[in-house]
């Protein structure tokens, strides 16, 4: 029961089929509260139907799903009022400043101080001096920033970041992943998809690789690299990179 409570998320054979497509194919994973969570893998490998059955946006075919200690399928509003979301498109209202979106869904959100609300993650986000233009004059990296600002009104403590950094430039990437690190030392889960290994190595605590609608491999960083071959020693030791232990195992589980 103690191990229960210190779980964000539970999934256990969790399967969605559409018709003769079989997206998932029995899926488990754990997610500890307070960590960030990567779920790696291709286009096409099912991670977004992941994201959506776990916010309630699709349901599952079977398999038991907890979020935040709420069952998916019978307490789904339970669920969306403990998470947020911030999907592969930044939803931001580009006629809006970015002081009124954030306002926007404070308000949404019934909270009475929405304006101090706003002012308070403009500033956590390095929003101060582009806060009252209109959203559409934003870089890609600023919109991002709204829109993951956005997502933290009401004080989540489970944030869902669908390929955060998909489509943005390497700085812009870096800022993000700056958030997500800032996120996390703050005591905030995150559960992370990404096709960009890099992005796993450098932000996850526990790192799921899938592929073909189940998960082949979880683990640490540590614990992957452990499922390679020994290092060959050279002049030093050559540590595997998370793209090469992505390929050898998705090799093999093709293979199979």
């Amino acid at each position: 029961m103690e191990n229960m409570q210190n779980q964000a998320i539970r999934v256990e054979g969790l399967r969605k089929s559409y018709k003769q497509l079989h997206v998932l194919r029995g899926v488990d994973f754990e997610v500890a509260k307070g960590s960030v969570f990567a779920l790696l893998g291709s286009n096409g490998s099912g991670k977004t139907t992941i994201v959506k059955i776990l916010t309630t946006l699709l349901k599952h075919d079977s398999g038991n799903v907890t979020v935040n200690g709420f069952d998916v399928a019978l307490k789904p509003d339970g669920v969306r009022q403990s998470i947020s979301l911030t999907g592969q498109f930044a939803a931001v209202d580009e006629i809006l400043t970015g002081r009124e979106n954030l306002i926007l869904i404070a308000r949404l959100r019934h909270l009475r101080n929405a304006r101090q609300v706003a002012d308070d993650l403009i500033k956590r986000f390095g929003l101060t001096d582009a806060a009252d233009r209109r959203a559409s004059t934003y870089s890609g990296g600023m919109r991002r920033r709204l829109d993951i600002a956005m997502s933290l009104v009401g004080n989540s403590q489970l944030v869902f970041l669908d390929e955060p950094t998909t489509g943005l430039d390497p700085e812009a990437r870096i800022e993000v992943w700056k958030i997500v690190k800032e996120l996390a030392s703050s005591g905030i889960t995150v559960f992370l998809t990404t096709q960009y290994l890099e992005e796993a190595e450098q932000l996850a605590d526990q790192i799921a690789i899938l592929d073909k609608g189940t998960i082949i491999v979880s683990g640490t960083l540590a614990e992957l690299k452990k499922l390679f071959p020994p290092a060959k020693v050279e002049y030093i030791e050559k540590q595997p990179t998370l793209e090469e232990i992505f390929l050898a195992i998705v090799g093999k589980n093709q293979e199979n």
